[in-house]
């Protein structure tokens, strides 16, 4: 089982429509095989920072759902709402 953790960025005063466009997103997300849960986050201290985490069956779950078109779309739908690019961190548990 792998976790997922996606931090984005938000460009001033776009904030409101990425949380409602995230919502669609995770229960995109949730619905992709393999995925086991997955939740959007914001930082307490930055109001303009987004996590996206999500728990996975497999890396391989989780590439599949990478690559898929419907990610592709969703991310098309966000894109123009971040300052940079979303940074990726894909965690294990330790034994």
């Amino acid at each position: 089982m792998i976790r997922v953790l996606i931090e984005r960025t938000i460009a001033e005063g776009l904030e409101h429509y990425y949380d409602s466009t995230i919502k669609r997103t995770v229960s995109a997300v949730i619905s992709a095989p393999g995925c086991i849960s997955g939740e959007s986050l914001k930082d307490a201290n930055n109001t303009h920072r987004r996590i996206v985490m999500s728990k996975w069956e497999s890396k391989q779950d989780w590439d599949q759902w990478f690559h898929s078109s419907e990610r592709r779309n969703v991310i098309s739908e966000i894109k123009p709402m971040l300052e940079g690019q979303e940074k990726i961190t894909i965690l294990e548990l330790t034994n």
